[in-house]
């Protein structure tokens, strides 16, 4: 092997688990620090989205098709609240996986019951990612929601 070869093998080696980091983690590096010193025991979901369980609830977890009403505080990074439904008469209901709410929400539900309390951090590719919600959400945003599932119907 040539010398050229082997340099080229060990520079490959040793820069993969930052190549591989960096696929990994979906949050812009600023965005990370601050939900690093926010929420430092936030538990990471396989899809890169942070949660912090406030309330555990009980139950089986929501599936995609279930009808789930939930009760929430939607805010940027900053604080900033941009939306909020937190009447339990009128929640916010719709079915998961059908693409009707950001793919954070469809995504992070799935592993939430009925009862869950949650504060998740979601990533701008799973939530509104360039181009926004204007005038309320920047391009790019992370989002951070309080978010309780208050009952769900099986499909």
């Amino acid at each position: 092997m040539t010398l050229r070869r082997f340099l080229a093998i060990a520079c490959v080696l040793i820069a993969s688990p930052v190549l591989l980091h960096a696929q990994r983690e979906k949050l812009p590096p600023d965005d990370l620090d601050i939900v690093e010193k926010k929420w430092p025991d936030a538990k990471k979901s396989n899809t890169g989205i942070r949660y912090v369980v406030e309330h555990a609830g009980s139950g089986k977890v929501l599936n995609p098709g279930d009808i789930v009403s939930v009760t929430y505080i939607g805010s940027l990074l900053t604080g900033k609240v941009f939306d909020k439904q937190l009447d339990p008469t009128k929640p916010f209901t719709f079915r998961v996986g059908r693409s009707l709410v950001i793919d954070g929400w469809d995504q992070i539900l799935q592993l939430m019951s009925v009862g869950d309390k949650w504060i998740i951090i979601v990533p701008p590719e799973l939530a509104y990612g360039r181009r926004g919600n204007p005038p309320r959400i920047p391009p790019y945003a992370t989002l951070v929601f309080e978010l309780e599932v208050r009952s769900v119907e099986r499909e």
